[in-house]
């Protein structure tokens, strides 16, 4: 997500030779200790970055971790910050190393080495949480450390390892007070990101302060801000219209998003193109009545996406035809060239030739309060059921719950949002269609998982093109994943708070820091 439609790097090259200086957080002109009140409907998984792999958790580590690399706002490659330099040593993009800024000190006041960095990446291996992001690290078969110097050794080429670096997944802990085998949980964060995490109530408030000890890539101390979630949008907007919030984000109700105009006094709203998607996953298993290849081609030609833009998100999401969303190198239009129009025909002769018994029975869970997520159901389940060739029975479930169901593949289908981890195409592949995917449908294509691979070796990531748009078009044939929807992202706030537009870009950084008292 981020302001302007996003721009895809050219080379990796410039990573090589990207050194950038240590910075001291300094205060920002006209400091206030007045606490900025962010409220959001996003939830946290886990404060551990072994055990969470959302939006809602990687927006608070961006915030009290830090990453070997980070995004500056509106960039498409990732910078230093934990890091004084990395690059890619050799020519066959499998082994990476980065060189530590020195003096890096975790709140306890030990000094961070390349041994915590190592511990860090290990440890999301090892615990390999069925709710972490474990899976991004498919290519890193090991990591060494000396001093100050941290190498990745990577099982094949990965151009995109950088940007995984720069991720959520790629958050350093102190080494001393995290458990090696199991995820930490309590309500404590040792990190060294711009923000420390001085109290912690899950589901309800996060309590940061800036820390003082920071070095890295951001120049400016943020405020102090409270971080308040809430269980679904109608109680965000409760709040905002209470004035008990300084800033709202992710996500008011769509009717109220639709209503929101730029020009109205009193607030600062910011409106921008994103990368955020929503998919319908499929459960491929054999045993799942959405087993055959078939089934799942029948449900693709009974969606109308305009419906469901327009009917629950009120023109707030854009339609989406394919995996890889506008706005990313390889995006097409794969679902629209497969099922360019609503077809109950064609979806009941796939169905006889399946030789399935009418209507085909399935389950359909979605993240209760999760925006407009049972408003999408209920749509959803109209649309398939209209002919009488579906019967669907939805249910919603409290994320945590949601997300150990998809994981351990207890549902039949089931709506989710995907935040893109990084600003490339592959973000969309490997975590969403390949083989044991973070979104565990149960799908695998030896095609698929070949083209994930081939797209991974360029450096200049223009050349991948080709191979992203014959795994849309793979995706498209075998229907394991449907694309429902492209969101906008919103952010609005009092005319006294000004940074807004900066808070999200879809490099997966949630810059807290960037608001400040106007």
């Amino acid at each position: 997500m981020r302001s302007v439609r996003m721009r895809i790097l050219a080379t990796l090259a410039v990573l090589a030779a990207v050194g950038v200086g240590g910075r001291q957080l300094l205060p920002s002109e006209g400091n206030s200790d007045k606490t900025i009140q962010v409220g959001t409907t996003d939830a946290v998984t886990s404060l551990d970055p072994a055990a969470a792999y959302d939006a809602g958790s990687w927006a608070l580590f961006s915030n009290v971790f830090q990453s070997l690399l980070t995004y500056e706002p509106g960039g498409a490659s990732p910078v230093p910050d934990a890091a004084r330099s990395c690059g890619f040593v050799g020519h066959d993009l499998r082994t990476y190393r980065c060189t530590l800024r020195g003096g890096l000190t975790f709140p306890s006041g030990r000094t961070m080495t390349a041994e915590d960095v190592k511990y860090s990446f290990d440890r999301v291996k090892k615990i390999k949480s069925d709710v972490g992001p474990s899976a991004l690290l498919d290519t890193l078969a090991s990591t060494s450390a000396d001093g100050l110097k941290v190498t990745f050794h990577l099982s094949s080429p990965d151009a995109t390892f950088p940007f995984k670096v720069a991720t959520g997944a790629g958050s350093i802990v102190d080494r001393t007070r995290y458990p090696a085998n199991a995820p930490r949980t309590d309500n404590g964060v040792d990190g060294t990101g711009p923000y420390e995490l001085t109290a912690y109530t899950k589901n309800k408030k996060a309590v940061l302060t800036p820390n003082a000890h920071y070095a890295g890539a951001v120049h400016a101390s943020g405020r102090p801000v409270d971080l308040l979630y809430y269980t679904d949008a109608n109680k965000l907007n409760g709040a905002w219209k209470a004035k008990q919030l300084d800033v709202a984000t992710r996500q008011l109700p769509p009717r109220v998003l639709a209503a929101l105009n730029p020009s109205d006094p009193g607030r600062r709203v910011s409106e921008s193109d994103s990368a955020e998607t929503r998919n319908l996953y499929l459960n491929t298993r054999e045993g799942s009545p959405l087993h055959q290849t078939k089934v799942r081609q029948a449900l693709a030609w009974l969606i109308d996406r305009e419906q469901l833009a327009a009917r629950v998100y009120d023109g707030t999401v854009d339609p989406l035809y394919s995996l890889i969303p506008t706005g990313i190198t390889g995006h097409t239009t794969s679902f629209f060239d497969a099922y360019p129009k609503v077809d109950p025909g064609k979806a009941r002769q796939l169905l006889t030739e399946a030789g399935v018994t009418l209507p085909v029975r399935f389950t359909y869970g979605y993240g209760a309060g999760r925006g407009a997520a049972a408003e999408e159901a209920a749509e959803l389940k109209r649309q398939l059921e209209a002919d009488g060739l579906f019967k669907v029975t939805v249910k919603g479930y409290e994320w945590s719950d949601f997300q150990k169901r998809w994981a351990t593949g207890k549902l039949d289908a089931y709506g989710v949002g995907w935040v893109a981890d990084y600003p490339d195409p592959d973000t969309f592949g490997a975590p969403l269609v390949g083989t044991d995917g973070t979104m565990n449908t149960g799908y695998s294509s030896s095609l698929v998982d070949q083209l994930i691979r081939s797209g991974r070796q360029y450096a200049d990531r223009s050349e991948a093109t080709d191979d992203f748009r014959e795994l849309q078009q793979a995706v498209a044939t075998d229907a394991p994943v449907i694309p429902l929807w492209q969101a906008k992202e919103y952010v609005v706030g009092s005319e006294d708070v000004g940074g807004g537009q900066y808070l999200s870009d879809g490099t997966g950084v949630f810059r807290l820091w960037r608001l400040t008292w106007i």
